[in-house]
């Protein structure tokens, strides 16, 4: 089929194929998410039109060069390199270069980002944002945005799904005879503090035990070991971390206070991004972090090409891994040695 009137568009190819543009976006960059038979055919129809996507193009038409801007809230948290390597591997294969802001937990800072961004991008992915829910979709009128662990009505998100990892270390520590945990929490204007707080509270509920929660403000390695003789004093034999960053903190306070893991205190961390690099080695809840980032730039695609699909609300699971920070819990909570 000739297109007369120049080069074939994704509406065209749609028509053609009896099918949604997110449809022929899904062809070309997420298959695996459409029946096979339905790839082959908008692939057939799109050969024969004669359509391919043209990044090229696009980059003329709107001068961005098929950039994305990749805003980070925290790069020095071990999980956002691996999550930028999730990123850059599907960028790399599709053609385009990322840009890379760190808000360093600041949401001024995250604006200035995202202003200085919008006009030299095609798309923004904006992970565990930290601004007011208005001002994330301000910036998303002004050119697409794919959200990664904030969960914002009408705007393409991924998300990790925490129920099945917490409750898998709850039931774990539960079987092991513990009967009083405690939860370590993040930043409190952090959406995943709150889904894993949510996570944690209902395995715990479920399991019939006890939880105590100990809010440690930040997540970072100092805040882990200021939190030790609070989490000492509060009567509990295992404790959840918001992250492995805090867990580890926690091990190290333990430590230098004579509280030996796992024997008088079970640990669990969440990301599992320094499991095999602490000692003991910790157990922790696995967050994907890799898996993560080509989910977002995969979304970004499929948002740049077909922008008038319905956007999508991508869920990851999380599972329990297990390794040397868990015990059977004692007869007694640990005391300080002095």
């Amino acid at each position: 089929m000739d297109n007369k009137r120049g080069r074939v568009t994704i509406r065209e190819v749609a028509e053609a194929a009896g099918v949604d543009r997110s449809t022929v976006s899904r062809a070309f960059t997420r298959p695996q998410m459409i029946r096979p038979e339905t790839t082959e055919h908008v692939l057939a129809v799109a050969e024969r039109m004669g359509y391919s996507p043209n990044r090229l193009a696009r980059a003329l038409s709107t001068g961005r060069a098929a950039n994305l801007a990749l805003v980070v809230h925290d790069l020095t948290n071990p999980f956002i390199p691996r999550l930028i390597m999730g990123v850059q591997r599907e960028a790399d294969r599709a053609g385009y270069c990322i840009f890379i802001g760190n808000a360093d937990e600041n949401p001024r800072d995250e604006e200035r980002l995202l202003s200085r961004f919008v006009s030299q991008v095609e798309g923004t992915i904006l992970v565990a944002s930290r601004l007011d829910s208005d001002r994330v979709e301000d910036f998303a009128r002004m050119g697409p945005v794919i959200l990664v662990n904030r969960d914002l009505e009408g705007l393409p998100r991924v998300l990790v799904d925490y129920t099945r990892g917490f409750g898998e270390a709850v039931r774990h520590l539960t079987g092991l005879g513990h009967r009083r945990i405690a939860y370590v929490g993040g930043p409190e204007s952090s959406w995943s503090n709150t889904v894993r707080l949510e996570a944690v509270r209902e395995a715990v509920n479920t399991a019939g035990a006890e939880l105590v929660l100990l809010p440690a403000g930040k997540a970072s390695f100092h805040a882990g070991l200021n939190m030790t003789d609070e989490i000492v004093s509060s009567d509990t034999t295992a404790a959840i971390a918001f992250d492995d960053i805090l867990a580890q903190g926690i091990l190290a306070g333990l430590h230098a206070r004579g509280v030996e893991v796992p024997r008088q205190y079970s640990l669990i961390g969440c990301d599992d991004i320094l499991g095999d690099m602490t000692h003991p080695a910790l157990t922790s809840i696995t967050t994907r972090a890799e898996e993560t980032g080509a989910a977002a730039f995969r979304l970004m695609v499929e948002r740049i090409t077909a922008p008038d699909s319905v956007p999508e609300r991508h869920f990851l699971t999380s599972d329990l891994v297990l390794r040397s920070t868990t015990g059977p819990a004692p007869d007694k909570s640990p005391r300080i040695v002095s």
